[in-house]
């Protein structure tokens, strides 16, 4: 691994802070796995995230998806039970999932509710909560509009958070994906975590910005360049 990692590194210049076109093509480039490699986006930012009203968290549609595709269970009432089969949810129900669910099964990879399912759905938090599949508010998963957010989750809509260390760690395709489509989903995490900035935060907000494959080694973004583009 060591001997493999040293090679891959010769292609990349580290004392240089590349534009996320150059990133994205040179960590394409060094993904050079059997299997097909999960490309990560890591973001230090100028945050104290032990103060509650600095916390940066929030979600975003990747354009070019996430390469893949996520199970999508839906427990609401009513109507927006038949508005989450239409809009292609996985699962769906209301009691019967919940009791599906006590009971164990645990086969998606989001769960989302509607507000007035979530005081049946919270004697289950200690069972979903550990994995970090309760629904949450501010991670969009508790909503009326079933239909957008099933499609929206379906498609590459992903969750982002700093951690206990300011970073943002993030999921952002496949080492398959092109460096345009690599880019392109870099730019829109990027360009929703600036939007994001807490208004209590002083100084410098982007510290640093890299980008990495699962087995690769992490080539720096210039944090100051333009990350600008609509969403």
């Amino acid at each position: 691994m060591g001997k493999r990692i040293a090679e891959l590194e010769k292609k990349i210049d580290k004392k240089k802070k590349y534009s996320l076109e150059e990133a994205a093509k040179l960590v394409k480039e060094t993904s050079k796995a059997k299997f097909d490699e999960t490309i990560e986006l890591h973001i230090r930012l100028g945050i104290d995230p032990k103060q509650t009203d600095q916390s940066v968290r929030g979600t975003v549609v990747l354009p070019a998806g996430t390469g893949k595709t996520r199970i999508v269970a839906v427990i609401a009432k009513g109507e927006k039970v038949k508005e989450a089969e239409k809009a292609g949810a996985d699962a769906f129900g209301d009691a019967d999932l919940i009791e599906k669910i006590s009971k164990g099964w645990m086969d998606f990879d989001v769960l989302v509710a509607t507000p007035d399912a979530m005081k049946d759905l919270s004697k289950l938090g200690k069972v979903l909560g550990p994995r970090g599949l309760m629904p949450n508010p501010k991670a969009g998963t508790v909503t009326l509009d079933v239909a957008r957010t099933v499609k929206e989750l379906k498609g590459g809509r992903i969750e982002f958070k700093n951690d206990d260390f300011g970073i943002v760690h993030s999921a952002i395709g496949k080492a398959s994906f092109s460096p345009s489509q690599i880019a392109e989903n870099a730019r829109a995490l990027i360009n929703i975590i600036v939007k994001s900035k807490p208004a209590s935060a002083k100084g410098s907000y982007l510290r640093s910005v890299s980008l990495s494959s699962t087995m690769g080694p992490g080539v720096t973004v210039d944090p100051n360049q333009k990350f600008s583009v609509a969403v």
